[in-house]
């Protein structure tokens, strides 16, 4: 009897560990239409990454995706999408009524595809914030400049004046004239 409470204990630890409830229905009744559309778009991704991998013969080598990334491009961005607006929707208690992390199978299959898409294929999602990037490290990057430019320009400048000596300038000069004096 000792087995089947540790089997269950097991299994119930598991289950709330992968966070499996999270892929439900709040009744249990099935998957939830998110994880539904999600798995349905995983295996497009798959298929299309399939299909373009046939098509390119014996020749691939092991850089050469670009019909890869470049055809599966559009189903690949929808399940990114997906992905990421159904974590955005989890962590506000979507579907399934219990928050933190999406189940562990819609959380594994998106790192397959993102490890095949980025490792694999070593394809690229253009980042779009790129140009605000560069734009506030340019201007970080000039404030320096900027700052010694203007307290250069702002600043009464001094002029330097050279105050000469009044004793004898040289050593040599003073030779000479123990030389007169001798």
């Amino acid at each position: 009897m000792q087995i089947v409470v540790t089997l269950s204990e097991f299994f119930n630890e598991t289950w709330e560990a992968a966070n499996c409830a999270n892929c439900l229905k709040n009744s249990s009744e099935g998957l939830s239409n998110s994880t539904e559309e999600f798995l349905d778009l995983f295996n497009k991704s798959l298929t299309c990454f399939e299909h373009n991998l046939q098509g390119q013969g014996i020749d691939l080598s092991p850089n050469n995706y670009t019909e890869v990334c470049k055809n599966c491009n559009e189903t690949y961005t929808k399940l990114n999408d997906l992905y990421n607006h159904l974590q955005r929707m989890n962590r506000q208690g979507g579907e399934s009524a219990h928050s933190a992390h999406l189940c562990i199978d819609v959380e594994d299959a998106m790192n397959i595809t993102r490890k095949l898409w980025s490792r694999t294929f070593n394809c690229s999602l253009p980042c779009s914030d790129t140009v605000p990037v560069i734009a506030v490290s340019s201007f970080i990057l000039f404030l320096p400049i900027v700052f010694y430019l203007s307290s250069f320009l702002h600043s009464k400048q001094k002029k330097r004046i050279l105050i000469l000596p009044k004793r004898i300038q040289s050593n040599a000069n003073l030779v000479n004239i123990q030389e007169k004096y001798s």
